[in-house]
């Protein structure tokens, strides 16, 4: 199966000044625009963070930038970001899964169908048992 040509949702260290920003994204994207995905909590990892669905939960937003590829750099992309986020579809082993999800625009424009990388299912499980979450879901915020 084909993945659709998506934006992306990135909140850890794909963002602009965090580690692999100018690695991955730096020449291969169109625009990166503040955005937000409603819905989900931010939790600390070891040294990048995780966002755990919570559907439902009042105050769940995590804080990042949406993403659009450049058409040519699209498909190689999308391997480096699921390389990057050790993520192959159907895997039991992942710590991310890719899924399709409505993100908002910071500017209120409108809601877009992008790519988030969110925890597995077992790695969510442990963080909302044991983990720490990040205050205000937004990963420039933690230090």
């Amino acid at each position: 199966m084909i993945a659709p040509e998506l934006p992306f949702f990135v909140y850890g260290t794909l963002r602009p000044g965090e580690a692999n920003h100018d690695l991955l994204l730096r020449g291969r994207t169109l625009r990166e625009e503040p955005a937000r995905f409603t819905g989900a909590l931010l939790y600390d990892g070891p040294g990048y963070p995780y966002a755990v669905e919570a559907p439902g939960a009042a105050g769940t937003t995590v804080s990042g930038e949406l993403v659009t590829a450049r058409p040519e750099e699209y498909a190689r992309l999308l391997a480096d970001l699921d390389r990057l986020e050790e993520y192959t579809p159907g895997d039991p082993r992942n710590l991310y899964d890719r899924v399709a999800r409505e993100v908002v625009r910071v500017d209120g424009s409108a809601s877009v169908r992008a790519w988030v990388y969110v925890a597995a299912p077992a790695v969510a499980a442990e963080l909302r048992a044991r983990g720490r979450p990040i205050e205000g879901g937004d990963w420039l915020t933690r230090r």
